[in-house]
């Protein structure tokens, strides 16, 4: 007979395998990243998606609620000022709100990335008065922070109910 562990594993998905461009790569693991933490998100239950299971008080759905907000300031040039803030959802936010806010702003920040065909070229941005940062330092940048994030939530989903692998 299985163990519940076992039971809960999901099937891992394996690295991407990505044309040669230095873009494509980028984007490639960009992408998979994004694509496994909204799967680990994705039907965790109630409450215990929005508890704090360290003393840190981190708890799975405030992490893609901060990544959506990373997303945007980043690629979409959104002004934050609160970034702790952004590590809480509403509380009238749902499992599936969170995920479906992430996804919108993945989807907006792939229009924005689909027009820079230049690394070294800095993002485009609405009228700002910070400075862009390259192109290939935000794809580096958003793959550090969604592949810590992607991190602590295998933890998090995993002391929650169990459910392991990408």
């Amino acid at each position: 007979m299985p163990s519940s562990t076992h039971r809960n594993r999901r099937r891992d998905t394996p690295p991407p395998r990505t044309a040669n461009s230095e873009a494509e790569v980028l984007r490639g693991f960009l992408d998979y990243l994004r694509t496994s933490i909204a799967a680990k998100v994705d039907g965790a239950p109630e409450p215990q998606v929005r508890t704090a299971a360290v003393s840190s008080g981190t708890n799975l759905l405030g992490l893609l609620n901060h990544l959506t907000f990373v997303e945007r300031a980043l690629f979409l040039g959104d002004d934050i000022t609160n970034w702790k803030a952004t590590f809480q959802p509403a509380p009238t936010d749902s499992v599936a709100d969170v995920v479906a806010h992430y996804r919108d702003a993945v989807q907006r920040a792939n229009q924005v990335l689909d027009k820079c065909t230049d690394l070294g070229a800095p993002l485009p941005r609405p009228e700002s008065n910070r400075p862009a940062p390259t192109t290939r330092w935000a794809l580096t940048h958003m793959i550090e922070e969604t592949g810590r994030h992607a991190g602590h939530a295998d933890i998090l989903r995993e002391l929650i109910d169990g459910v392991t692998g990408r």
